[in-house]
């Protein structure tokens, strides 16, 4: 039994997708499996292989110096540059590890599921912001994701036709435009910790909450 067991093991090392395997590293260059979350919470907050793996990823970005605010805290920030669709605000903070995670997000899942769906690439993703000390919305205990800059909040993606593709007006769309948004919405489940919507409360009717705490609901 231990020899099968082995011998399935190295088998699957040598035949399987490295994404599908948890002992494997997380690479920028590899489309989203089934252990894409498992491998980019593994690096956690390990600096250095992070932004290891986003230089690898050809993603230019910028080390931010640390900062606490009270029990908030950026151990291990950056501010992503080159090498992705252009944020809204424009290169907001985020925890390295919240950075690579958006970087899988966008590469494998948003531009994919653009091209699919309207036959070109989303230019700009807008946003509602990253870092914020305060506690989860609706509680008064309890810190946010947001409170250590490990959540963006998404709101519109914007085409090259200069089109908007909004969470607000579009998501409940039966068309193209919602079922794009509901395609990169399910796709962020594999990626981050939780990835909240218009499904989960009011509170997140007009964008998605992606954050890489730890394993949550993605509704």
């Amino acid at each position: 039994m231990l020899a099968a067991l082995v011998a399935a093991g190295f088998a699957a090392d040598r035949l399987a997708p490295a994404q599908d395997l948890p002992w494997k590293p997380f690479s920028l260059n590899r489309p989203i499996g089934a252990f894409t979350h498992f491998q980019l919470a593994r690096i956690g907050y390990d600096e250095p292989a992070c932004e290891a793996a986003l230089a690898a990823g050809d993603v230019d970005f910028t080390p931010v110096a640390p900062r606490r605010e009270g029990d908030c805290h950026v151990l291990n920030g950056v501010r992503l540059g080159e090498g992705l669709a252009p944020l809204k605000p424009a290169a907001p903070m985020m925890s390295c590890q919240e950075a690579l995670a958006f970087a899988a997000w966008e590469r494998h899942a948003v531009q994919p599921a653009a091209r699919a769906a309207f036959g070109r690439p989303a230019v700009q993703i807008e946003h509602f912001g990253t870092y914020a000390c305060r506690p989860i919305r609706g509680q008064t205990r309890g810190l946010s994701e947001h409170a250590f800059a490990d959540a963006i909040d998404v709101s519109a993606f914007r085409l090259s036709d200069g089109r908007l593709i909004s969470v607000l007006k579009d998501y409940r769309d039966p068309g193209p435009d919602g079922a794009f948004l509901r395609r990169v919405h399910g796709q962020a489940c594999r990626v981050f910790g939780h990835a909240l919507g218009p499904d989960f409360n009011p509170e997140h009717r007009d964008h998605f909450h992606l954050d890489m705490g730890l394993w949550g609901p993605c509704r």
